[in-house]
């Protein structure tokens, strides 16, 4: 795995981060999603994400009959992208498999000691220079996401390690988007990925089957509405992924990292609007906190480039 020499532009930074705040908007509704399908369609946490996959390459093929869509068929890295898959398809199963037992805002908490581990892997294996301020910044956007909920071992017993172990795959999926560079389209990227993914969970579920495991029991979508609702999450997961790639490659992955906060905010509204999870006034605080700490992160970093656009920000 070689890491990319290409910087990124001081033009784009901004355009990277606010590509990557739409995604986190976006990405939760994708597992809302899931947890409906789990809870309410009867669908193995298994077998949404294999569908995840699936109808993600069904949603992002027929682009390549689009202008430039053609350079699909011939990727540069294809053995990386399909092992970018790979770890994308193990971590959305931890993340589904969560969301089936737990509300979306507990999952997302305890899930986001995740910038912590790729702004460390940035910063040792990328080069990324993160100073105090940003790390102070990550660590207080951490602590509102605690303040939304509290995440406890002794309330969700072992079941509170699958989010830690996302965090932990989807860290190394988020490294290898600046790892692999920029030798192929994020729609390359992201249609390979979803045949690494697909056949990751394909494998997974035959396993996981054969030895009784009931969340990798395999099923058809029993309904149109369900149908439609896997449709829309490959939609969601194919389409969305894509800005993050691309946010990648426009802004440091140190800066992007916290902006994942954002996924709770989501979360926090649709844990609410469709399973009736009530959000408490601690919550709203944690979820001001986050957002606080991210706009502070985007004032100090444009503030840090128009000063000294020569030394990278925050140092």
């Amino acid at each position: 795995m070689t890491a990319s020499t290409t910087e990124p532009q001081d033009g784009g930074i901004m355009q990277g981060v606010l590509l990557m705040a739409i995604a986190m908007l976006l990405l939760p509704c994708m597992d809302a999603i899931a947890k409906y399908m789990a809870n309410f369609a009867g669908m193995s946490p298994g077998q949404v994400t294999f569908y995840r996959f699936f109808f993600q390459v069904v949603c992002t093929v027929p682009l390549i009959f689009t202008p430039g869509g053609s350079a699909m068929l011939r990727p540069k890295r294809p053995w990386l992208n399909l092992l970018r898959g790979v770890f994308h398809g193990a971590a959305s199963l931890m993340f589904f498999a969560a969301v089936k037992y737990m509300p979306l805002a507990d999952v997302f908490a305890i899930y986001f000691v995740e910038p912590f581990i790729l702004t460390a892997m940035s910063a040792a294996f990328l080069g990324d220079k993160v100073g105090w301020r940003r790390w102070l910044a990550i660590v207080v956007g951490f602590g509102g996401a605690l303040i939304v909920i509290q995440p406890s071992f002794v309330l969700f017993g072992w079941t509170a390690l699958l989010p830690v172990a996302c965090a932990f795959l989807y860290s190394i999926y988020l490294f290898m988007n600046r790892a692999i560079g920029n030798a192929d389209s994020p729609l390359t990227m992201q249609t390979i990925a979803g045949f690494g993914g697909t056949l990751f969970m394909g494998a997974a579920l035959f396993i996981g089957d054969s030895a009784g495991i009931a969340d990798f029991t395999p099923s058809l979508p029993g309904s149109v509405l369900a149908l439609m609702l896997l449709l829309v999450l490959g939609a969601l997961s194919g389409y969305a992924h894509m800005l993050v790639v691309r946010a990648f490659r426009m802004a440091p992955l140190s800066l992007l990292a916290p902006f994942q906060y954002f996924e709770i905010i989501s979360a926090t509204v649709l844990g609410y609007a469709i399973f009736g999870d009530f959000p408490t006034p601690s919550k709203w605080l944690g979820i001001a906190i986050i957002v606080g700490s991210g706009l502070f992160i985007i004032w100090r970093e444009h503030k840090s480039r128009k000063a000294k656009p020569d030394i990278a920000a925050f140092e």
